[in-house]
């Protein structure tokens, strides 16, 4: 039967209004009817609140009762509705239970987030422990098998700090619970050594989103709970929480590789510009080259790395310690290693080239060099007067094409993947290659080898060098990528191992 809400409404007067509190768990609008002038008193909220307060029979009382836990645990949302007339008794006019369900991908996003990533969640709702457990099934974020894993804001009220610490290792959903039982959750998480994340979107919700170290609101929440939290989720979806996560640990990760990267050419290139000046010969790079070998990386390094698209793989990662350092055991030694050995390879170069003459890189690879790069490295006397621009082009374009190499060696660096498997994903069209591919890496990767090419072949008088041929940069871009391959192999290697 239709009825127009409207008509109704306008035969009455408000009076007096109580808005809903979640201390009282119920509203009530005091209106006068415009008809026979009675005053009514009505009433909304909770059920089992609202039963308390109706005048009914024992009978009548428990099958309400009834009806409610059955719509409860179907995990629907429930609503009472009472009124009372002129100051007599409270008269209850009706239950609904009114149907949730659960927004599509919600599961899986739980999933991936509490299963695969490592993420806690922890529901807490006002909703009674019945709905919440129901939803919490529906969710897979319980288990029917479990016991103990809910309990209720009066229940979490009673309990002392030390009591709840206890129980918070198996704590899944807190039902019926008020702002206040948020914030001190979120305070104990934090007590323990947690680092918590809360989502609200109420004004309530503001002292938790404010207290936590990630405050997430949401897009359609109140003005106070988007001004206290750092992030807004503009589609209301819990799976943007799941690619907050992707993009925070992707990009954790690009900026640890691209200290890797920048770390390495430090050690090396200190270390190369020392070597002249404590042996008293020229300084292998000039200054102008120093500026190029900045600018790789500095500026070019970070817009390559920073261009990598966001690994999925890394959702499988478990939280990091909030108290590890940036440059982990792993990291400083590879930056110390492969510094080092950038440094004792290029201080040998350095030394072949004070005591011989070449006319091209092929030179340099006959087994009379090679012999005399062994006799000759420690030997710091000056057989020529001076080197020539030829051969500190080649220094040069050395050092850079090592340092290009290595650039590669960071982009693969903590991952499962290598050069060697994306080019067997390019001939295989498996989607794990358009995943992880990126044209801004390819493309600054190019913008170096181009502008090394540029430097030494049209502006050699500005950095101190002399052009070279085709073959001297095929021959220096073949003996300078074991750098990359030996590695690359490696990782191939080691990840078919760890699938074995």
């Amino acid at each position: 039967m239709y009825v127009d809400y409207m008509t109704t409404r306008y035969q009455w007067r408000v009076i007096e209004r109580e808005p809903f509190s979640t201390e009282t768990k119920y509203m009530s609008t005091t209106a006068e009817s415009l008809t026979d002038g009675s005053i009514v008193k009505f009433i909304k909220g909770a059920p089992e609140i609202i039963l308390a307060m109706a005048s009914m029979s024992d009978e009548t009382r428990n099958q309400y009762t009834s009806l409610l836990e059955t719509y409860q645990s179907r995990a629907m949302r429930t609503l009472a509705f009472a009124c009372q007339k002129s100051g007599g008794e409270i008269e209850l006019m009706g239950i609904v239970g009114i149907s949730d369900p659960v927004r599509d991908g919600v599961k899986d996003a739980i999933k991936m987030c509490s299963h695969s990533a490592g993420v806690r969640v922890i529901m807490v709702t006002g909703d009674v422990s019945i709905t919440a457990m129901e939803i919490g099934r529906q969710l897979s974020l319980i288990s029917d098998s479990e016991d103990g894993c809910c309990i209720t804001g009066a229940e979490f009220a009673k309990m002392t700090d030390e009591q709840i610490i206890e129980i918070l290792p198996s704590l899944k959903v807190l039902s019926r619970a008020k702002p206040d039982d948020k914030a001190r959750l979120v305070e104990l998480l934090q007590r323990t050594g947690e680092v918590v994340a809360v989502t609200g979107d109420g004004t309530n919700d503001a002292i938790a989103l404010k207290r936590a170290q990630v405050g997430l609101s949401m897009g359609d929440g109140t003005a106070r709970a988007k001004e206290v939290s750092d992030i807004t989720i503009l589609d209301n979806s819990f799976s943007s929480i799941n690619n907050g996560i992707l993009w925070g640990r992707s990009l954790y990760q690009n900026i640890k590789r691209f200290i890797l990267f920048q770390m390495t050419i430090n050690v090396c290139a200190c270390l190369v510009v020392l070597i002249g000046a404590f042996t008293g010969v020229d300084s292998p790079l000039t200054v102008t080259q120093m500026l190029w070998v900045n600018l790789i990386m500095d500026t070019f390094a970070a817009m390559a790395l920073s261009s990598l698209p966001a690994d999925k793989k890394v959702m499988k990662d478990k939280p990091r310690n909030p108290q590890s350092h940036i440059i982990d055991r792993s990291m400083l030694n590879w930056i110390i290693v492969t510094g080092i050995i950038f440094f004792i390879f290029l201080t040998g170069f350095w030394q072949l080239l004070w005591h011989v003459d070449v006319s091209s890189v092929k030179d340099l690879l006959s087994w009379d060099c090679v012999s005399e790069y062994f006799r000759g490295f420690f030997d710091t006397d000056k057989v020529k007067t001076h080197v020539g621009a030829y051969e500190s082009g080649i220094f040069f374009t050395t050092f850079v094409l090592l340092q290009f190499w290595n650039l590669f060696n960071a982009r693969y660096f903590k991952t499962d993947s290598s050069l060697l498997k994306d080019i067997v994903s390019i001939t295989t069209g498996k989607k794990r290659f358009t995943e992880c591919f990126s044209n801004g890496f390819i493309l600054i990767s190019l913008v170096i080898i181009l502008g090394q090419i540029i430097i030494v072949n049209c502006a050699g008088n500005f950095f101190d060098v002399a052009p070279l041929s085709f073959y001297d940069w095929l021959y220096i871009l073949i003996c300078t990528s074991p750098i990359f391959i030996i590695p690359d192999i490696i990782r191939s290697i080691e990840t078919g191992r760890h699938k074995m």
